[in-house]
Parts: C-alpha cells; sequence; structure tokens
C-alpha cells in the first residue's frame, strides 16, 4: 500500500467519526474563524473550504492554527496548483467536484489525500485504478441521489471503497445517505451558506449547525 492510499484510507476514517462536513465558500479569514468557531462550540469538526474565491489558501491556514482539532479540507481543487497550495496551506485532505486523473496522479506522487469526484461507474473504475479509496460522489442528488449511489456502490462492494455525497444533501435527506454503509461523510452543503454569511446571519447558521451536530452524533 502506498502513502497516497494509507492518506486516503485514513481521511476516511476521520470523515467517518465527523459524519457532516460543513462545505464553505469564503470571502474572508474572519468569516472563516467565527463560523469554525461556531462548529467547534456544537461539536462539528471538520469543514471543507472551497477554492472557489481567492482567499481560500489563507483561510485554511489561519483555521487550522486556530482550530487545530478540526479536520480542515480544501474543496474545488481543480488542478495541479491548487493541489498543492491547499497542501501548502494546511488540509488535512481534498476533494473535486469530477475526476482529473492529472490531478489524481500528482496527488498519487506527493501522498496527498486527495478524491475526486465521481458520478458514474466508469468513473468510479478509473479512479480505482490509480489507487482512490476515497471518492466524492457529486453531484449526489441530481445524480440519482441514495438510489443511485447504492447502484454504484454495489459491483465495488469487495473494494471496500468509501463515498462523501455531496451537491443537493440537506438536513432533510443527511440521515438516508449516512445510512448507506459506504458513506464516510456527506458534504453540507447547506450549512454556512454565501448568502447568511454575507447578510450576517450567523444566528441561523448557529442553528443549522447545532443541528446538523445532532444529527451527526446519532449517525
Amino acid at each position: 500500500m502506498n502513502e497516497f492510499m494509507e492518506k486516503q484510507l485514513a481521511a476516511a476514517a476521520a470523515l467517518r467519526q465527523i459524519r457532516i462536513v460543513p462545505v464553505l465558500a469564503l470571502e474572508s479569514v474572519a468569516d472563516g474563524v467565527r463560523i469554525c468557531e461556531i462548529f467547534s462550540r456544537h461539536g462539528l469538526s471538520g469543514a471543507e473550504i472551497t477554492f472557489r474565491t481567492q482567499a481560500a489558501p489563507e483561510i485554511i491556514a489561519e483555521v487550522s492554527r486556530q482550530f487545530p482539532q478540526l479536520l480542515v479540507g480544501a474543496g474545488t481543487v481543480l488542478n495541479v496548483r491548487d493541489l498543492h497550495r491547499a497542501f501548502e496551506a494546511g488540509a488535512k485532505f481534498a476533494v473535486a467536484p469530477g475526476f482529473n486523473p492529472t490531478v489524481v496522479r500528482e496527488a498519487v506522487r506527493c501522498g496527498f489525500a486527495f478524491s475526486p469526484g465521481i458520478c458514474t461507474p466508469s468513473e468510479v473504475e478509473q479512479a480505482v485504478e490509480l489507487g482512490c479509496r476515497l471518492l466524492k460522489f457529486f453531484p449526489a442528488e441530481a445524480a440519482g441521489g441514495t438510489a443511485m449511489l447504492k447502484a454504484i456502490a454495489a459491483p465495488y462492494r469487495h473494494l471496500k471503497l468509501s463515498y462523501m455525497p455531496t451537491g443537493g444533501v440537506t438536513r432533510a435527506n443527511a440521515a438516508d445517505y449516512l445510512a448507506i454503509p459506504e458513506v464516510a461523510a456527506v458534504g453540507g452543503t447547506w450549512l454556512g451558506k454565501s448568502a447568511d454569511i454575507a447578510a450576517g446571519n450567523w444566528s441561523a447558521i448557529e442553528e443549522a449547525v447545532q443541528s446538523a451536530a445532532e444529527l451527526a452524533k446519532n449517525r
């Protein structure tokens, strides 16, 4: 087993302890620190900071420093440059919405815990061929939801793959995804919405985080 696979398996094990990972597009370090304070207060111990904003690397570095107990990851990692930026900033894992073999091969070379996105059996097989054992299922609901994920997972069950469904996962359907044995965690796109952050609606964010934390503890 190479370092890449070891890191993927370790990330999957850590995600299985967290169960719900907020997926965030943040514009400032201050917002990142504030929302991670909320996560810590309510026992939600992971976060995915997406590379959809220029501030992502700086936010990952600062929240990793201030909240070492959090499993801080990077999302929307679409190229080799951002892959290195994410892990240099301190990301403990990284994911992408799609399967880019160039990025996966670089992650294998460097031993980074990077997981590509898949939504078809062909993508699963290509990812497995490169050594992946933790995969992001995206866009989860649009691609067929829990029924599709169960159908995709079934032929590869003997490989002991883990998945993180993201995209359309909500408080209402998260438990259905988490009930699937192959699911390590779900991406909580409903937590820390950009509109709420921009409006300073921190009470709504805290309420959503508290509810998600309670759900995660029971799953």
